[in-house]
C-alpha cells in the first residue's frame, strides 16, 4: 500500500533538512504535514469543466455540417479543377501545367470519394445504397455495445487502476478536513436530527410497542425464571460473592443492636408480667442488650460463625432448589406470573415506547440538546483525527482501499453489464446519430486529408510517369 501523504511530507535530505527537523516540534510537523496535503490536493483537483461541453448538441451538430461543407466543398472543387483543365485539354491550351493540376485534382477527387465512403459507411448506406458491409454502427450496434462494455470493464474497472485512483483523491484526508470544520459538524448533527426525527415519525407507535413487547417482555417472561436464577446464585457462591452481602448485613446488625437498648427496654416492660419488680425487668433487658450486642459483634467479626456458615448453606440449598426441585420451581414461575401481570409491567412498552419518542424528538428539535451537541462534537473529532493522524488515516484509507477492490472485484461484471444493456436498448438509427454527432467532426478530417493526400499523391505518381516516360 501506497505511504499516506503526510507520512512523505518531510522527505527532504541532506544537512539542512535534518537541522531543520531537529528544531521543528511535533505540531509544526503536524501543520507542515497539513499545509503539504492542502498543496496536494489542490493540485489533484480537475479543472472545473463546462456543462455545455457534455450537453451543447446544437453547437456539435453545427459543427458537424459546417466539417461536412468543408469536406464536400473540396471534393468539389477538385471536380471544378478536374473539369476545367480536361475542358482546357481538349481545345489544346494551357501548356504542359495543365496535365499535372489535373492529375492532383483526377487523385484528390478519388481520395476524397473513397474518404467520404469508407466515413460514410460507419453510419449509413452511402446514396441509400445496400452496399454489403456499410451501416456497421446500425448492424454492429450490440456488438459495439459489448465491446466498449468489455473495454470499460478492462482498462476502467481493473482493482489496481481503481484502487489507484482512489487512493489519488485522499478520501479519508478531505473527509477528515471537512468534519473537523465546527460548521460542517453541526450541519451533520441537523442533518441527523432531521433524519432521526422523519424516521421516529414514519414509525406507528403500535408497531414499535408491539415490536418492544414481543423482543423484550415477553422474552423475559417466555423461559422458566428459577433455573437460571438458581445458575446464577450458584456461580456467585462459587466465586463467594456472598460474602461481601454477608459483611454488610453482619455489620448492620451490628450497629441495630448497638442502638437497640430503648427498643428491648420498651419490648421487656411492655411484655413482662404484672407481678414482676420493675427492677428485675430493667436488668433483664440490660442482659438482653449485651447478649444482643456481642452476639452481633461474634458474627460480624468471625468469617467462620455459625450463623455465616448457616447463611452460605441456605443460599446453596436455595441455588440448588431454584434449579432442581419441581415445587420451588413452580413457586419461582408463581411470584413470575404475579410479577408480569402487574399494570406497570403490562404497560412497560407504551411507556418506554412514549418516554423514548418524546425524547427523541425534543433533542432532535432543540438546537442545543445534548444529542445534537455530542453528535457535532464526536464528528469533529473524528474529523480531527482523520485530518492530523497518519496512522488512523492509513488505517481508513486501508479499510477504503479494501472495499474499493472488493467491490470492483466482485461487481464490475454488473457495471459493464450497464453499459452493454444501455447500448443493446438504443434504437439502431438513434445509436448511429447519436455516435456520429460525437466522433463525425474529427471523421470529417479523413475525408479533407483524403482529398489533400490524394491531390498529392496524383501529383506524385503523374510527375514521375512524366519524367521517367515522357509526355
Amino acid at each position: 500500500m501506497e505511504k499516506s501523504p503526510g507520512n512523505t511530507a518531510a522527505r527532504t535530505t541532506g544537512p539542512e533538512a535534518a537541522a531543520e527537523r531537529d528544531h521543528v516540534g511535533p505540531r509544526e510537523r503536524r501543520q507542515s504535514s497539513t499545509a503539504v496535503l492542502e498543496e496536494r490536493a489542490t493540485a489533484a483537483s480537475p479543472a472545473p469543466l463546462g456543462f455545455a461541453a457534455f450537453v451543447d448538441e446544437t453547437g456539435k451538430k453545427r459543427d458537424l455540417v459546417r466539417m461536412k461543407a468543408l469536406a464536400t466543398g473540396l471534393l468539389a472543387l477538385a471536380t471544378v479543377i478536374y473539369l476545367f483543365c480536361r475542358w482546357m485539354e481538349s481545345r489544346g491550351s494551357g501548356g504542359e501545367w495543365v496535365g499535372y493540376v489535373r492529375a492532383a485534382s483526377e487523385a484528390g477527387m478519388v481520395g476524397a470519394l473513397a474518404d467520404w465512403f469508407a466515413v460514410t459507411a460507419l453510419f449509413r448506406h452511402p446514396l441509400g445504397l445496400p452496399i454489403p458491409h456499410t451501416a456497421i454502427i446500425r448492424k454492429k450496434k450490440d456488438q459495439l455495445g459489448a465491446s466498449l462494455g468489455s473495454f470499460v470493464g478492462t482498462n476502467f474497472l481493473a482493482p489496481d487502476v481503481v484502487s489507484a485512483k482512489v487512493s489519488s483523491a485522499q478520501i479519508s484526508w478531505r473527509v477528515g478536513r471537512w468534519m473537523a470544520d465546527p460548521g460542517h459538524a453541526a450541519r451533520v448533527a441537523e442533518e441527523s436530527s432531521t433524519i432521526l426525527r422523519a424516521v421516529v415519525g414514519v414509525l406507528r407507535d403500535e408497531d414499535v410497542e408491539q415490536i418492544i413487547d414481543n423482543t423484550i417482555v415477553k422474552r423475559i417472561a417466555e423461559p422458566l425464571w428459577g433455573p437460571p436464577i438458581g445458575r446464577v446464585l450458584a456461580e456467585l457462591l462459587a466465586d463467594n460473592r456472598q460474602l461481601v452481602l454477608l459483611d454488610m448485613l453482619a455489620e448492620r446488625a451490628h450497629q441495630w443492636a448497638l442502638g437497640s437498648q430503648e427498643t428491648i427496654d420498651r419490648i421487656v416492660m411492655r411484655d413482662a408480667p404484672q407481678w414482676a419488680p420493675k427492677f428485675v425487668n430493667v436488668l433483664l433487658a440490660e442482659k438482653i442488650y449485651r447478649e444482643l450486642v456481642e452476639f452481633t459483634w461474634k458474627v460480624r467479626s468471625n468469617p467462620e460463625h455459625e450463623v455465616r456458615l448457616a447463611a452460605n448453606k441456605f443460599l446453596e440449598e436455595f441455588a440448588d432448589d431454584l434449579q432442581h426441585d419441581d415445587a420451588m420451581i413452580k413457586k419461582a414461575e408463581r411470584i413470575k406470573a404475579q410479577i408480569m401481570g402487574r399494570e406497570e409491567i403490562t404497560g412497560m412498552a407504551e411507556a418506554t415506547w412514549r418516554a423514548a419518542k418524546r425524547l427523541i424528538l425534543e433533542s432532535a428539535d432543540d438546537p442545543n440538546s445534548t444529542l445534537r451537541r455530542k453528535v457535532a462534537e464526536n464528528v469533529q473529532q473524528l474529523g480531527e483525527r482523520l485530518r492530523d493522524d497518519d496512522e488512523m488515516r492509513a488505517k481508513v484509507d486501508g479499510w477504503i482501499d479494501r472495499g474499493t477492490r472488493y467491490l470492483v472485484g466482485n461487481y464490475a461484471q454488473e457495471i459493464t453489464t450497464l453499459v452493454t444493456d444501455t447500448v443493446a436498448k438504443w434504437d439502431a438509427e438513434e445509436a448511429s446519430k447519436k455516435i456520429e454527432l460525437q466522433v463525425g467532426r474529427d471523421l470529417q478530417f479523413i475525408r479533407i486529408n483524403g482529398t489533400v493526400v490524394g491531390s498529392l499523391a496524383g501529383l506524385a505518381i503523374y510527375t514521375i510517369s512524366h519524367l521517367m516516360f515522357g509526355g
